[in-house]
């Protein structure tokens, strides 16, 4: 087979971007389906966020699927020629786990659709930036099924029980604005500021003390399930280990100085 004729390695179906050593842009490239997530997408999401978790570097990481469509979904024909064991079998529970897992902040920048899996994959991070023609929602029993990545019980705690049902039980999208009222989204901006902002609020986040980012990563996601008294006892235990930290002694002396703090994440 000469040069010439030799085919060419498929794309990537999720792409890195290390603007800085402190952020990641992690981008979903399967523009022809609307990054539709078949199995082999969230085997490559789970890879490289299993790698951040080792990266001392990293401060912070924006997720996006580009700037016309987040992810429009789980992918249809993929799901449509399995069964339930095989279903069962792909544990795909694991996969979407190294995201939420993920230490550092993760910023999801929605641009256009987030539905089903895709809106699924946005809960699984830390903050929503949206669009203003951004489209969210979980129409997974429009086509015989339910959400099954966390979508029942991510939106229950973060938009209430009767919201929740409403976007299960109709499939009904909900624009970015109403998203944002129901507690969805973090915030709304311009359609073509997104990742601009998404990337803005990730140097913002980068020049934070790193340790602290951490503690209050954990403290928000294992605190939210708790009782209220064990929450607050490990929000306490948090706050205690901070004091021993470097960058609580940098930040003080900064604020009373007067000067711009350098956290070093010790």
């Amino acid at each position: 087979m000469t040069e010439s004729s030799r085919p060419e390695s498929p794309a990537p179906l999720a792409v890195v971007e290390r603007p800085s050593a402190a952020i990641a842009v992690v981008r979903l490239n399967r523009p022809e389906v609307r990054n539709a997530l078949d199995l082999q997408i969230r085997k490559d999401l789970a890879v490289i966020f299993r790698r951040f978790a080792d990266d001392v570097d990293l401060r912070c990481v924006v997720l996006t699927g580009g700037d016309t469509c987040f992810a429009a979904g789980a992918d249809i024909e993929d799901m449509s020629r399995i069964d339930a064991v095989q279903m069962y079998q792909r544990h795909t529970e694991r996969l979407w786990a190294a995201v939420a897992d993920c230490p550092v902040p993760v910023i999801s920048a929605v641009c256009g659709y987030a539905l089903g899996g895709g809106l699924e994959l946005a809960m699984n991070t830390d903050i929503i930036l949206a669009g203003e023609g951004a489209r969210l929602g979980q129409p997974e029993i429009r086509v015989g099924i339910m959400p099954g990545a966390g979508g029942t019980q991510r939106l229950v705690r973060a938009v209430g029980k009767f919201q929740a049902m409403y976007l299960c039980m109709t499939g009904n999208l909900v624009t970015a604005q109403e998203a944002y009222n129901m507690g969805l989204v973090s915030k709304v901006v311009p359609d073509d500021e997104v990742n601009t902002q998404a990337l803005k609020l990730a140097e913002q986040l980068a020049a934070m003390p790193p340790i602290a980012l951490k503690q209050i990563k954990e403290v928000i996601v294992h605190g939210a399930d708790a009782p209220l008294g064990a929450a607050l006892a490990l929000e306490r235990k948090a706050v205690q280990l901070l004091f021993a930290t470097e960058d609580k002694q940098e930040g003080m002396t900064a604020f009373l100085e007067k000067r711009k703090p350098n956290y070093q994440g010790r």
